[in-house]
Parts: C-alpha cells; structure tokens; sequence
C-alpha cells in the first residue's frame, strides 16, 4: 500500500493543500512561476505553503485565509473594499464596502486594499481567531505594516497604528499574490471591491 501524500501549492490558481495529484495539478498546470511539492505530513506541507505560525498553541485549525482587493471610481471619488474570508477553505464570509475618507481618498484603490485588510483583521479580533494569513496584490499592505516603507501619509499612518494595536493579538502573516492572474479568490474580492462603488 502507497504512502499518502500531500500535495503543498504555495504559488498556483489558488494556494493550498491537496490530497491527490490531480487537484494539485489543476492549480499549477499553466500558471506561469508555479511552486509546489508534496509531503509525508501535513504539517509539513502547511509549513511550505504557509510558512511556520509561531503562536503558543502551534493550532494549525485556528487560521483564517482572507483574500483582500480595493478599487477607485473617480467620478464619485470613493473607494471599494472587498474581502473573502476563508476557514477549513470554505468560504466563511464576505465583504463589499465603499468608503471616502478624507486622509485615504488620494491613495484611490489603494486605500480600498488598505480598509479591506483592518476589515480582515478585525474580523479575526471579533471572532477570537489566533492565526490570519492575508493574501493581497499591492505590496504596501505588508511593507507598511512591518515597518519596511514609511508611512508618509495619514492613512497608512492610521493603518499602520491599526495594525500595531492588534498584533499581540492576532498573529498575521502576508501572502502577496499576482493582480489579475486567475487567482479564484483574489479576483472574487476585486468583484467585491468594485461591486461596492458600482462597478
């Protein structure tokens, strides 16, 4: 009798883990720069897709998947948010949300991606969700967050103290993905987040 395997994709049509060759080839085949390897253990296969969570209790089930996007109507100058949370890889929830605040309008779709990830982490706050893995396709929602770019402005300013007064609460990991490349869920949360200003 075979082994079982787990078939890790850390980069693919959607990230994850899969039991048997065909569901993971169906998310590499064609997608060009696609990483993936298979495994004896499941821990194994979450720590190269996901990359080690270090929290006290190590509890791979306490993670929520939240796939964030922001877009920008000029005419009516405001921003859309959208976001898909995932649990156990089924959908959990969603959100479309349209915004105009002052300090964020300027930063036009930006500032969409940037409500939808507090909107992501503050969900996991409510929920008492330990782990958050946020895949998103500007590289600001990560950089700003680690303190790798300077907030300049008063809207990553905001987003950044966000993040700081969450952290020792929820540990976040981020994940950036291709804009536009295929990915089901990134481009579920970009219908989202232009469904919310009427795209």
């Amino acid at each position: 009798m075979s082994k079982s395997k787990f078939y890790a994709v850390k980069k693919g049509k959607n990230i994850g883990i899969y039991n048997t060759w065909d569901e993971c080839k169906n998310q590499v085949n064609g997608f060009s720069g696609a990483q993936y390897k298979s495994f004896k253990t499941l821990d194994e296969a979450k720590n190269y897709v996901y990359g080690k969570i270090d929290t006290i209790e190590s509890d791979f089930n306490d993670i929520v998947h939240a796939y964030v996007d922001g877009s920008y109507e000029h005419s009516i100058k405001e921003y859309g948010s959208g976001v898909v949370i995932l649990k156990d890889e089924v959908v959990e929830k969603t959100y479309s949300k349209r915004g105009n605040d002052t300090h964020l309008v300027g930063m036009r779709n930006v500032a969409g991606e940037i409500e939808a990830s507090k909107i992501a982490m503050s969900y996991c706050i409510d929920n008492k969700i330990k782990n958050l893995i946020i895949y998103f396709d500007y590289e600001g929602i990560e950089k700003w967050c680690t303190g790798d770019w300077k907030t300049n402005k008063e809207g990553t300013k905001e987003y950044k103290k966000f993040y700081d007064s969450i952290k020792d609460n929820l540990n976040v990991k981020f994940v950036k993905v291709k804009a536009h490349s295929g990915d089901k869920y990134n481009e579920e949360a970009d219908k989202l987040a232009k469904g919310a200003i009427g795209i």
